[in-house]
């Protein structure tokens, strides 16, 4: 369901000032490539500091039920307790939803014990064959936590890559370079690196910086410029950037009574990325409602979803 502000008058504003955002002509696949569309789903469930890591409260049905429902191709899931990975396997698993129940998921830990003992961290699930994990661990940030980027090919087509991260949320100087900003441009390189090498990648996570901070401008195109994302000078589109309310931003992807996104809307740190240069046509993205099926809130954070074919070499 669409997020909907009461700000009118704001979003007609934004409307009024930029009419749409243009995108570059789609360059059609070659010889080598072949064009492909995906489904892509991602959420931050707060798997230890609203669940407590429990299995059975409605959290991993409501997931399950949430990738299916939406004909996800891959999922990403953040702030996840190993057992509630497992959980996730198992229900997805028994529901045919992956094409090979015995290799669709991989899991990275940031800490060891965080959830009473047991690793914490995140996950990627795909509905076709995954390839070999790669583990990319971040910079510290003084926590301890030690986050990461985790990605991994689908096994047909190893030159199409899912990724997911959680970036720290503090962006304290720490050995003299803004912590947030050097853990995104440490992801950033990683990526860039991958399409140095041929490969089309696909990234879902939580970024916890807004799309119109400063440090997202090595992120976002530099033919994305519009009143409330400008300055850029990165490849990279974001499916949900040209949602009409909000153009070249997109919808709040965090609970209720967050007013620190443009016009008092909820903010934006949860996003999905692919290199414009690899996208084919349209995209879309959309942030779902947060599901009550939990004994009240499931999460902090709202079910993102995207749409993109991408260009990806045979």
């Amino acid at each position: 369901m669409r997020f909907r502000r009461g700000l009118a008058t704001f979003a007609a504003a934004v409307t009024a000032m930029v009419p749409a955002v243009v995108l570059p002509a789609a360059v059609p696949a070659s010889a080598d490539e072949v064009n492909a569309r995906y489904n892509v789903w991602t959420w931050n469930v707060a798997g230890w500091k609203m669940h407590r890591g429990a299995t059975g409260n409605g959290l991993i049905t409501a997931l399950a039920n949430s990738i299916r429902n939406r004909h996800a191709d891959f999922a990403a899931l953040n702030e996840l307790c190993r057992s509630q990975y497992k959980a996730v396997q198992s229900n997805l698993r028994a529901s045919g939803w992956p094409t090979d129940v015995e290799n669709f998921s991989r899991f990275q830990e940031h800490n060891s014990t965080a959830c009473n003992g047991e690793p914490f961290g995140l996950a990627i699930f795909s509905r076709q064959p995954m390839g070999p994990a790669a583990r990319f661990p971040l910079a510290p940030d003084g926590s301890l936590e030690r986050r990461q980027l985790l990605c991994a090919p689908l096994e047909a087509r190893p030159h199409l890559r899912f990724c997911t991260t959680h970036i720290t949320p503090s962006n304290d100087v720490i050995g003299g370079v803004k912590i947030n900003e050097r853990q995104l441009g440490e992801v950033l390189t990683v990526l860039e690196n991958y399409h140095a090498a041929g490969d089309t990648v696909i990234i879902a996570g939580d970024f916890n910086a807004q799309p119109d901070y400063g440090r997202m401008n090595p992120w976002y195109s530099r033919n994305l410029n519009v009143p409330l994302n400008g300055g850029n000078r990165g490849d990279y589109r974001e499916l949900d950037d040209t949602h009409a309310d909000s153009p070249g931003y997109g919808e709040t992807t965090v609970a209720a009574g967050d007013t620190s996104g443009p016009g008092g809307q909820g903010k934006k740190i949860d996003m999905i990325f692919v290199r414009e240069n690899r996208i084919v046509g349209t995209y879309t993205g959309d942030s779902l409602s947060i599901s009550t099926a939990c004994g009240g809130a499931c999460s902090d954070h709202r079910i993102l979803i995207g749409t993109v074919t991408v260009r990806v070499t045979t």
